[in-house]
């Protein structure tokens, strides 16, 4: 079966080679939900919120097969309905967006409810994609002052400062959701932070920039891990590929290198 991103809208269908039929058969067999259908099972409007409104906002998050996210106004201890999983969250200072025919949390929101609420392995990718502009989607860049003082009193203490952590390390720099996983696995691991899209050259001249630069060890580093899990953009790992070659070619007697 394809991977598919956890809120998938019926006009990309095409993007990932299916028909109406295939996304029929889908439903029927309970591995697709309609969305607008399960928003009829509990309270009107409908928010969404977490990793279904970050596909929506075209934001990339890490990890497959998430459960359709939303937010409930009403504390009364349900959570999960007809593939839907709901979320408390108080009216106050709530702001929703509609896009694409949806109701979503608004970018702010829905990045600093992921830094909340996911690993902070998995928080990095969000985090850094918003904080570059969004030029798909003509989105203006935010900025670290905007998502601490999003932060608000929404959050329990423990979850804000989760938050700030994850704010605090994000870095526009990274280039895509990949290598946003990898520098935060490479931070949880211990090791020496990198340098990011770090220029190389030989005696003719720019060969290019390496995803991370160590230059304690004198490694470059590239990941090949391009593809979101939940937005629309394409592999690069072919063209990537050629360059490493290129560049390895032509810096035999400079920094070590390793892709993944």
């Amino acid at each position: 079966m394809t991977d598919l991103p956890p809120l998938l809208l019926a006009r990309d269908r095409v993007l990932h080679g299916l028909t109406p039929n295939d996304l029929a058969k889908r439903v029927k067999a309970g591995s697709l939900v309609r969305v607008q259908a399960a928003a009829e099972t509990f309270e009107k409007p409908t928010v969404f919120a977490r990793q279904s409104a970050a596909s929506v906002w075209g934001i990339p998050t890490i990890g497959l097969n998430y459960p359709v996210q939303a937010l409930t106004m009403k504390n009364d201890g349900g959570r999960s309905r007809a593939g839907v999983r709901r979320h408390f969250a108080a009216p106050a200072g709530l702001m929703v967006v509609r896009r694409e025919g949806l109701l979503v949390t608004g970018r702010i929101r829905t990045v600093l409810d992921l830094a909340a609420f996911t690993p902070f392995t998995e928080a990095a990718a969000p985090l850094d994609h918003v904080l570059r502009r969004d030029r798909t989607l003509r989105l203006p860049a935010l900025t670290k002052a905007e998502l601490e003082s999003g932060i608000g009193s929404m959050y329990s203490a423990a979850a804000g400062r989760r938050v700030l952590t994850a704010v605090a390390f994000a870095d526009p720099l990274s280039g895509s959701a990949g290598e946003s996983y990898s520098r935060a696995l490479i931070h949880v691991a211990g090791f020496e932070a990198p340098v990011l899209q770090q220029a190389i050259h030989d005696r003719d001249g720019l060969v290019g920039y390496t995803d991370f630069y160590w230059k304690l060890a004198k490694v470059v580093g590239e990941s090949m891990a391009r593809r979101s899990t939940s937005n629309r953009s394409s592999s690069r790992a072919g063209p990537r590929r050629k360059w490493w070659r290129k560049r390895s070619a032509r810096t035999e007697s400079g920094p070590r290198g390793s892709t993944w």
